[in-house]
């Protein structure tokens, strides 16, 4: 077998409207579908801008708060400009919890808090960078 490709990455969520808010709102996801699974999962699939990989959000509220342990998973997204993306975090209220931070390859980046404690980190990379 040879994968061919990533389609989605799936996240449980305690409350799906708070949370796609939050991906939707701060970050300008889009919401491509919701719907509910055969076992009764509430799930929202969000786009990525330059992305064909998919976030899909599960909430199965039988089943309990998620409860996220620290620096057990993260999400990192690309953005153009780290300064203005803190200003903007700023102006909507959104905390940083660490960074800013350079790297010896010349990237900056921070992490902000998604719902139910997913860490979120947001890069600026130098052209030609391939990672952080």
């Amino acid at each position: 077998m040879i994968v061919k490709k990533l389609l989605h990455t799936r996240m449980r969520v305690s409350d799906m409207e708070t949370t796609i808010a939050f991906y939707r709102d701060v970050l300008g996801l889009d919401v491509l579908e919701r719907k509910v699974s055969p076992r009764g999962s509430h799930l929202a699939f969000l786009s990525v801008p330059n992305s064909d990989e998919l976030i899909e959000l599960c909430s199965f509220p039988s089943s309990g708060p998620v409860s996220v342990q620290e620096d057990l998973v993260h999400l990192a997204f690309e953005v153009e400009d780290l300064d203005q993306a803190i200003e903007q975090l700023k102006a909507k209220q959104v905390p940083i919890t660490d960074g800013p931070t350079r790297t010896s390859s010349g990237s900056r980046f921070i992490f902000i808090d998604a719902p139910d404690g997913y860490e979120v980190e947001l890069i600026e990379r130098p052209p030609g960078t391939l990672t952080a």
